[in-house]
């Protein structure tokens, strides 16, 4: 049985959101085979759905742009139709093979607890 026909059994019976059955049937699948590889997975992924699930993600955590400067608000600007263009580039992208992430902006955050200290945190573009 395929991943994607697991997912909608799974989906119909717990009642959930087709991203979060697959995530779910992925992860069974993983505990249940330990030495299991996963080698397509990019068909999974690149999916549109679970591109906007993953966009609503980012875009929800407002974080700041990364090394190229393009932020949320810069995607977002041409509406719901900018931002589909952009993951439909991105999916094809990465169906292509010709995907590279771009370098992380390295920014320097106040340790919790501990006034004075700092930890570093890679922050990726929107694009990573």
């Amino acid at each position: 049985m395929s991943a994607e026909q697991s997912a909608r059994t799974v989906r119909q019976a717990d009642g959930l959101d087709p991203v979060r059955a697959l995530q779910r049937v992925l992860y069974r699948s993983a505990k249940q085979e330990p030495e299991r590889r996963f080698h397509a997975l990019y068909d999974k992924l690149t999916r549109s759905d679970v591109m906007w699930r993953a966009w609503v993600d980012v875009a929800t955590n407002q974080g700041a742009p990364g090394i190229d400067g393009i932020s949320i608000a810069d995607i977002e600007a041409e509406g719901a139709e900018g931002v589909r263009r952009f993951l439909n580039v991105l999916a094809a992208e990465l169906n292509d093979g010709t995907y590279r992430p771009k370098a992380l902006r390295r920014v320097h955050i106040p340790k919790p607890g501990k006034p004075g200290e700092t930890r570093p945190l890679g922050i990726p573009t929107e694009r990573a």
